[in-house]
């Protein structure tokens, strides 16, 4: 595919992602979304067949971006400590500074977005979704594990429902961010994890 047409795809997702969070996916249109991607119908579908398909394509956009971003502040945080703790505190650090450097509201998250219409969608893409969730589970889960190896937790906890809170804690705050019209309220749910896991298993 030629790079103007890789151009024209990635309009049209970035204007139908940024559709969808505000209006939903059923309150979306094809003819809405070519308009404000100043592209032709034709154009259109020369990506997509239809709504389902464009779907598919958004949701695994959304979550392969949103892994990459998870790596790349992992890799640096990793690069900055020996240390497992020292390294899941890094990176949340470095997470909550990246939102706190955007220049715009946070835009929402379109995997939440999703499971709020879950009857717009067949199987193949809730299960995508699951998928994707898990995957970024099993991020945080790796990184508790680690930490487990070298500390010993006050009181029991069940790490998948640790790694759990860390996704909560974003979705909730980015719901809380949207509400308030400021993006320090996500910033103070990912802090406040981070002071969860430092009063879990740090000597402080």
């Amino acid at each position: 595919m030629s790079t103007r047409a890789n151009s024209s795809r990635e309009r049209i997702l970035a204007t139908a992602e940024a559709i969808i969070l505000e209006n939903g996916f059923a309150g979306t249109t094809i003819d809405e979304i070519i308009v404000h991607a100043c592209i032709t119908k034709s154009g259109f579908f020369y990506h997509f067949s239809g709504k389902t398909e464009l779907a598919r394509a958004l949701i695994e956009r959304y979550i392969q971006t949103d892994t990459d971003v998870f790596m790349e502040i992992s890799e640096r945080a990793d690069s900055l400590s020996e240390d497992p703790l020292q390294r899941t505190l890094i990176f949340l650090n470095l997470f909550a500074e990246m939102v706190a450097g955007m220049n715009e509201l946070h835009p929402g998250c379109l995997a939440a977005a999703f499971t709020y219409e879950t009857q717009q969608f067949d199987d193949q893409i809730r299960k995508r979704i699951e998928d994707g969730m898990l995957h970024w589970r099993a991020i945080i889960v790796e990184r508790l594990n680690q930490i487990l190896e070298k500390y010993t937790p006050k009181v029991e906890v069940s790490i998948n429902s640790l790694a759990d809170m860390f996704t909560s804690s974003v979705e909730g705050g980015i719901l809380l961010a949207r509400i308030y019209g400021n993006n320090e309220a996500l910033t103070d749910q990912v802090q406040a994890y981070r002071t969860h896991l430092r009063l879990l298993f740090d000597d402080i």
